[in-house]
């Protein structure tokens, strides 16, 4: 009995091979290259080219943005600010103008007078306006005036003397009594706008008499404020800005002689003129609350535009992911085998690199009681079509830990197999595991015989 079992321990142990066989990199058959990783085949190992798969364009979308519906205009500018009492009035009066006579302007109807006999009106056969019938001629955009028969009489920047000359010199020329006067019916080409704390604002126009600052004030009102400690008369003339105080205005006739031009804009300001205030907040606060409204209103229609296109992106984005959870999504992997804790296959990340430490330690890294730190090795097929199956083993000697940061520079590529040896104690453990439950089942068989 002890013989056959003693025969039986030899036959297994040496078939002890057959038993148990583990995966070791090797170089025998001159395909396989191993090269061990260094600060400097770590550069060699990374010049092959990969460009990493990028994520889709959902995933880098944002869901605000430029709206492209109506904007809100311009934000209105504060109203309501407390009144403060203002500083002394500063007089600041444009100069006196010399007196200069009246030039007939663009707008300006004329009226031509004649002595009134009837053959004289007859020679002008209704042309020239007879004194009574008051008949007159606009001064039109070109300057002139237009009188059939005689033609078009530029009249435009002339006093009435030589309006008058013109015309008379007209009429000879085409054999016309030149017997007339020259009047001015409407004045409308020189006009001074005067508002602000006036009974009337209005437009006045300057005739043939020289309009003063009294003069215009009295045409629309007067002042009507009924504080006139601040209370200035404001003149904007040729794009300056002239201010008198009243109370300088009422002490000093010059000022109230001062003679006024065209195009003067004359405004009569007071501070506490409550019911201008009351007016002008009462327009200020509709428009902020109008603008209000409308703010209110893009931001509503920019909200549902956000979250319609945030919607979109979410759906794109779980469409996305559906696919490449049901491995519809085509990715690159590293493959993981040998001592690994997990063995397995790792997606190589999208829009960026992975190294070997991502690939190694994303599935927990290899087993420590197994796994031969001083035998890792990345396998990496040829891509030349001359070296097909040829395989270059970067090998990782992981004993000295520092080599560790050599994993983190190692770029990973697609199809990379990432491979753990076996501990020698670990594979010894293995075939012992093997042998003994042969040994007992031989044994027992052997006993029964």
């Amino acid at each position: 009995m002890k013989t056959l079992v003693a025969i039986a321990v030899s036959l297994l142990l040496s078939g002890c091979g057959a038993a148990y066989i583990s995966s070791k990199v090797k170089d025998d058959d001159g395909n396989v290259r191993i090269v061990p990783l260094t600060s400097e085949t770590v550069l060699t190992a990374n010049q092959s080219t990969y460009q990493p798969r990028p994520l889709p364009a959902a995933f880098f979308a944002t869901a605000g943005g430029p709206s492209a519906g109506r904007g809100i205009g311009a934000t209105p500018p504060a109203s309501l600010e407390a009144e403060q009492r203002p500083a002394a009035l500063t007089l600041n009066a444009p100069r006196q103008v010399a007196a200069q006579p009246y030039t007939i302007g663009v707008g300006d109807v004329l009226l031509l007078a004649t002595r009134g006999n009837a053959s004289t009106v007859e020679q002008l056969s209704g042309l020239l306006a007879a004194q009574n019938r008051r008949q007159g001629y606009t001064v039109q955009d070109d300057g002139s005036i237009a009188i059939p028969e005689v033609g078009r009489v530029p009249v435009a920047g002339r006093t009435l003397e030589e309006a008058e000359a013109i015309l008379f010199q007209s009429l000879v020329e085409n054999q016309i009594d030149p017997s007339f006067s020259v009047e001015i019916a409407e004045f409308n080409s020189k006009r001074v706008s005067i508002g602000g704390a006036v009974a009337n604002p209005a437009v006045v126009p300057i005739s043939l008499t020289t309009l003063t600052l009294d003069q215009g004030l009295a045409a629309t009102g007067g002042v009507t404020s009924e504080d006139m400690d601040y209370v200035s008369i404001r003149i904007y003339r040729d794009g300056t800005l002239y201010q008198i105080p009243l109370k300088d205005y009422l002490q000093r006739p010059d000022l109230q002689k001062l003679r006024l031009i065209d195009g003067d804009s004359i405004f009569v300001d007071t501070e506490y003129e409550l019911e201008r205030a009351r007016a002008y907040f009462s327009e200020q606060i509709q428009l902020a609350d109008y603008r209000q409204r409308a703010r209110t209103q893009a931001l509503a229609e920019l909200e549902v535009e956000v979250r319609l296109r945030r919607a979109n992106l979410t759906e794109a984005r779980d469409i996305y992911r559906a696919r490449a959870e049901l491995d519809g999504v085509e990715r690159d992997f590293v493959y993981l085998t040998g001592e690994v804790t997990n063995p397995s296959r790792f997606a190589l990340p999208l829009g960026r690199q992975a190294n070997l430490a991502d690939a190694l330690y994303s599935e927990g890294g290899f087993a420590n009681q197994t796994g031969n730190p001083g035998q890792i090795y990345v396998l990496r097929g040829s891509d030349g079509p001359t070296a097909s199956g040829a395989v270059t083993a970067w090998h990782l000697d992981a004993r000295n830990a520092a080599n560790y940061v050599l994993a983190t520079r190692m770029e990973m590529r697609p199809n990379d197999i990432v491979f753990v040896a076996e501990q020698p104690i670990t594979r010894w453990n293995r075939v012992v595991q093997q042998i003994v439950p042969s040994l007992l089942t031989s044994g027992a068989g052997l006993a029964t015989r």
